[in-house]
């Protein structure tokens, strides 16, 4: 893994914002709305959860950012949780 932080390297940033475009339009205006506010202060830990949650098919990324139901499996991780409740605020 590279000693560069996400925050140094504006490549990591940019390809951050684009794995955020998703498919459906809910995901994507919390998403980006969350980025807009918060992009420049997030954390590697945080840049790895979010990374994690944007690996999830759509419908599973709304229902988790809606509350409709809670992380499970390999994203079921503390950082993940902590993140994903900045984004259900956003």
């Amino acid at each position: 893994m590279s000693s560069v932080t996400h925050q140094a390297d504006p490549a990591q940033r940019a390809r951050l914002r684009w794995r955020s475009r998703r498919g459906l339009l809910e995901n994507d205006l919390i998403v980006t709305r969350f980025l807009d506010a918060h992009e420049l202060s997030l954390t590697d830990e945080e840049v790895d959860a979010f990374t994690r949650l944007m690996d999830l098919a759509d419908n599973d990324l709304l229902n988790l950012l809606l509350a409709r139901s809670e992380p499970e499996g390999e994203v079921d991780l503390p950082h993940v949780r902590a993140l994903l409740e900045r984004l259900r605020q956003a």
